[in-house]
Order: C-alpha cells, then sequence, then structure tokens
C-alpha cells in the first residue's frame, strides 16, 4: 500500500507546487478540515436544539480536555507508527463515529449524549491526528520543499474555512444535523484514499545517536526523550518559546478582543467581520506568496521581524478610528501573522530530526491550542476592568516577546531554510 521514494533526481528537483504527489496530499488535508468545519457547525447546532445554551457549550468544549491531555502522547505514536498510517487511521475513526451520530440522529432525533461521546472521541482522535498531521509533510516532500508547503498548508486551511463554514450552514439548513453530520463524513472520508494514494519518503533518521536508540523501549521514554531533545535543541527550544508567546499574546485580541472592540466602538457584527476578512486575506496572502516563492532566506530573522511587526500592528487595531482603517490593519496582522506562522512550521519542519517530528509538532501544537487560548478568558475579563486599548497592547507586548526571543538567541535567529 505505501510506496517508498527515495531521493531521485525527480523527487529532488521537483518544485512542490507541480508536484502531483503533494497536491494528492493537499487534497487530502483539505478535504479533512472541510469536513472539521462541517462539523463543528452541526454539533453546535444539534447541541443547542438538543439542551440549554450552558448544556450546548459544555458538549462543545468537550474535546478540548483529551486533546490537551493526551497531546503529547500523540505524537510519541505519530513518530512509532508513522504518520501516514496514524492520519488514515485517525480520519477512518473520525468518519465511522460522525457518521454512526448522523444515522443515530436521523433514527431518534437530537440528544446531548450521542453528542457529548461523539465530541469525546473527536478529542481523543484530534490528539493523535494532528501531531501526525505536522509531521507529514516532511514525508511527501524533500527538505527544500518544505517552506512551499506550508504556504500550500496556510492556503488549504484557508480555502477549507472559507468553505466549509457556508457548506455547514446549507447542509444544516436542508436537512437538519443529521445531514450536515453526514456531509462532514464524507468529506472526511474523501482524505482516506487520496492518503492511502500519497507516496511517502524514507527519511533518514540523522542525528539520533545509539544511546538514545538504544534507550528506545517504552511509549514513556520516547516521550521523555523528545521533550529533552527539544529542550537541547540550539533552534527548536527557543522557536517553541517564541511560537507560546506569540500564540498567547495573538488569541486573545483577535477572537475575544475584536468582539469586543466592535461593540465599543459601534462597528456591529458587520463591521467585525469585514475585519476578520482582511485578516484572512492578509493570512491567505501570506501564505500564497510562501507557496509561489519557496524558500525564503534569513528564515529566523524573517519570522522575528515579521513577529515584531505584527505586534505593533495588534497594539494598533485598537486605536484605529474606524472600521476601514481597521480592516486595513487587520489585513497587515494577517500578512504578518501569516508570514512568521509559516515561517515557525517551515523552521519546525526542517530542524527536527525526523525521528523526533512527531514529538515535535505535538509539543507546537499543545502550546497553540491547549495554552493560548487561556488567553481568551483572561483578555475578556481585562477589557471588562480597563478597557480594550491597554489590554490589546499588553497582549501586543506579549507577542512582541516572541519577536525579541528569536532575535535574541543566536541559533533561531540564524536559521535558515535549505535550498
Amino acid at each position: 500500500m505505501t510506496t517508498t521514494l527515495t531521493a531521485s533526481a525527480d523527487v529532488v528537483d521537483t518544485p512542490a507546487h507541480r508536484d502531483g504527489n503533494v497536491w494528492r496530499w493537499l487534497a487530502a488535508y483539505t478535504a479533512s478540515m472541510m469536513g472539521d468545519s462541517v462539523y463543528y457547525i452541526a454539533l453546535s447546532w444539534a447541541a443547542v436544539q438538543a439542551g440549554t445554551p450552558a448544556q450546548a457549550g459544555v458538549v462543545m468544549s468537550v474535546s478540548a480536555l483529551p486533546r490537551a491531555v493526551l497531546m503529547l502522547g500523540g505524537g510519541v505514536i505519530a513518530d512509532r507508527f508513522g504518520p501516514r498510517r496514524v492520519v488514515i487511521a485517525s480520519d477512518a475513526v473520525r468518519c465511522a463515529a460522525v457518521l454512526a451520530v448522523a444515522g443515530l440522529l436521523f433514527l431518534t432525533g437530537p440528544g446531548l449524549w450521542p453528542l457529548a461521546v461523539l465530541a469525546l472521541v473527536f478529542g481523543v482522535v484530534d490528539a493523535v491526528f494532528m501531531p501526525a498531521v505536522g509531521a507529514l509533510p516532511a514525508r511527501v516532500t524533500t527538505r527544500g520543499q518544505l517552506a512551499r508547503v506550508q504556504g500550500m498548508r496556510g492556503l488549504g486551511i484557508r480555502f477549507a474555512s472559507v468553505v466549509g463554514g457556508p457548506l455547514g450552514g446549507l447542509a444544516v439548513a436542508v436537512g437538519g444535523a443529521s445531514a450536515a453530520f453526514a456531509f462532514a463524513g464524507l468529506l472526511i472520508a474523501v482524505s482516506v484514499p487520496l492518503l492511502v494514494s500519497v507516496r511517502i519518503r524514507e527519511v533518514p533518521a540523522a542525528g539520533r545517536d545509539e544511546e538514545t536508540a538504544a534507550r528506545r523501549g517504552t511509549a514513556w521514554r520516547d516521550l521523555v526523550d523528545g521533550l529533552g531533545y527539544i529542550r537541547r535543541h540550539p533552534v527548536l527550544g527557543p522557536l517553541m518559546v517564541a511560537i507560546a508567546l506569540g500564540d498567547l499574546g495573538f488569541v486573545g485580541p483577535l477572537n475575544v478582543g475584536l468582539a469586543l472592540l466592535a461593540e465599543e466602538r459601534g462597528w456591529g457584527a458587520s463591521g467585525m467581520g469585514w475585519v476578520l476578512a482582511g485578516f484572512g486575506v492578509g493570512a491567505g496572502a501570506a501564505s500564497l506568496a510562501l507557496a509561489v516563492r519557496g524558500r525564503v532566506p534569513h528564515a529566523g530573522q524573517v519570522m522575528a521581524y515579521a513577529c515584531l511587526s505584527g505586534a505593533i500592528a495588534i497594539g494598533a487595531l485598537a486605536f484605529v478610528p474606524s472600521v476601514v482603517a481597521a480592516v486595513g490593519v487587520a489585513l497587515l496582522v494577517g500578512l504578518l501573522a501569516g508570514l512568521s506562522g509559516a515561517m515557525c512550521g517551515a523552521l519546525l519542519q526542517t530542524q527536527a530530526d525526523p525521528a523526533f517530528l512527531g514529538r515535535v509538532t505535538a509539543v507546537s501544537s499543545l502550546v497553540s491550542l491547549g495554552f493560548a487560548p487561556l488567553g481568551m478568558p483572561l483578555s475578556a475579563a481585562a477589557i471588562g476592568a480597563w478597557g480594550t486599548a491597554p489590554v490589546f497592547v499588553v497582549s501586543a507586548a506579549v507577542c512582541g516577546l516572541g519577536g525579541v526571543i528569536a532575535l535574541c538567541v543566536r541559533g533561531l535567529r540564524g536559521a535558515e531554510l535549505p535550498g
């Protein structure tokens, strides 16, 4: 089922955006992400129909705990069994679970327990799925094309979020939650045969010394080795800290903070929507530029300066006088955040030893999706106490601190992407 590639000339010389193998991987990834978008819309709608708003909120949050608790273990599984195999199995389980709930809702009507169980299953599977997804690009292309692949992946994420939401809403309007769940399951199912057709490269585990290989035994030992590897690495260790600070300072203002800012300025929901659209366009433009250009010289410095400039733009967002100006600033935030995020992803992919890539991705995912969202309730409470401007400025300072660290650490500042 798996076709293994060696370092042949056609693999080395083919740009990622002209490689059919990369496009099959991207199509699979995008279909899975679209399925996720439709799934979350169906889950929220069904939960609201089956219970109170408070109960619906509990159902929507059930996935978060197992995803955060099990994420590091998911990285160990991805490294032990191979990312493609783990992604295929994860998508198959998610597809089966969603289709089972779709059938149950069609036969019996909405209920909170099936929805809560589905959310729990998704959280557990996501803990394995996400590290494997992050480790897979290094197996479908060469190191020199990984920056371009990060740009293509960013475009896939933007496309899935823009298209998946309306499709999910349409499915709910036409056939209710059961139809939307069925549609989500079919979208996820599309990814499985595409992934089966993707050719996988054997990536040498360079850098793993004999002592580490001899110690490998239990999953716990693998996890400890992975965390120690990140801590000792001259680029990955400080890069994780920079990612954590950048996400922590970014998530609050661009989620809860933006809604409160729009209410305070009288922009309304439509104004907030336009600001979010500006951010999306900017992030998409950064992904497109990276997908076309490929390698970016001085990647560590570019990431650091993009993070610093983006932080300044985040702080400025609280002081713009009109929604039109806010859209322009949000476009700049999206462009800079998209660039710095893509550089972080590319550096993670190229700097990490392939034998540890699942665990490296697990740590970065945990930082971004487990810890950073904790800033949202803190931002909301702080805005209630002191207003939007001070909180946006403090958040910008936290975000900018990630760029400062990147510039101060020699290994990260001088990090380059392979040519």
